[in-house]
């Protein structure tokens, strides 16, 4: 997630050099056109354009709101898993006389939670260095063959604390507060998988694009004859505005994507890390990633 803008504003333009340079040549084409050949007979009236304009900002910002609506929905969701991780790890130590229990089950949570990340991100868990200091081999080997390691976790959490039940260890209101944790993990675990595996529909995307640039090609059309060779700058200003709104709505839409828009799961799920660990009296503890040199928190 950037978190600090750093160096100029033109990066942009870099970022998205091919539609400028669409909007600059259809510019510099019709004011050349117009210039030599005085071609007053195929331009276009303002108004048609300019009405054209307001119905495709409505249409690029409806998107972009839409994609914004699903990030906001990712970093809630992982706002209520670090709530949720604390209550349980707190949940662990008071509740269950078993210290090592206790334990047990709150390293595996952390574990859970950078096993989530890495599903999320679409990154292979088993080579993760947190998911390595956390599960060990054995564990590791016998979740490789899940098709949701995440929520084999959760299974185990939960026979523990059944089978410490069974044993006089954890009385029956005890369990069902544990029970209605573990829900509600699965929960925003579902949350999450729902945003990463429900892209919005592609066709947004692509009349979104098709719109901007025949867009950009028609509007120096309708004001070439007011402003000359300053219709490049103009159009390259204009159908800029329009692609970057597109573009902020495309990188949106997946809220837990590596890309510098991207929720910092790294530093989300390591806080959680840190934070149930330290409760069970744990010192070897990672550090937090922070905001790195380019301004983006991960």
């Amino acid at each position: 997630m950037m978190v600090t803008t750093r160096g100029s504003v033109l990066r942009i333009f870099v970022w998205q050099w091919r539609k400028a340079l669409f909007f600059a040549a259809a510019a510099a084409a019709v004011t050349a056109a117009h210039k030599l050949y005085s071609i007053h007979d195929v331009l276009i009236p303002t108004t048609p354009v300019l009405v054209v304009g307001a119905a495709i900002s409505i249409f690029i910002s409806f998107r972009a709101n839409s994609a914004y609506d699903r990030w906001w929905e990712g970093r809630k969701l992982w706002g209520l898993l670090v709530n949720t991780s604390r209550h349980f790890s707190s949940q662990a130590l008071v509740y269950l006389r078993d210290s090592a229990l206790a334990r047990a089950l709150i390293v595996r949570h952390a574990g859970y939670v950078h096993v989530l990340r890495c599903s999320l991100r679409g990154e292979d868990p088993w080579e993760d260095a947190r998911v390595r200091a956390l599960l060990s081999a054995e564990a590791r080997e016998g979740l490789r063959g899940e098709s949701n390691p995440a929520h084999a976790l959760l299974h185990q959490q939960a026979a523990a604390l059944a089978a410490a039940a069974d044993r006089g260890e954890l009385d029956g209101l005890r369990l069902q507060s544990f029970d209605a944790s573990l829900a509600k993990l699965l929960d925003i675990q579902g949350g999450c998988e729902r945003i990463k595996k429900t892209p919005l529909p592609r066709g947004y995307s692509f009349i979104a694009e098709r719109l901007i640039m025949a867009y950009g090609a028609l509007f120096p059309l309708s004001m070439a004859d007011e402003l000359g060779w300053g219709m490049i700058p103009i159009n390259v200003l204009v159908g800029m505005s329009f692609a970057l709104i597109s573009e902020a709505g495309r990188v949106l839409e997946d809220p837990f994507t590596t890309f510098w828009n991207g929720l910092p799961l790294s530093q989300l799920s390591t806080m959680i890390e840190v934070n149930i660990r330290q409760r069970a009296g744990e010192q070897d503890l990672p550090a937090v990633p922070t905001v790195n040199a380019e301004g983006v928190l991960m």
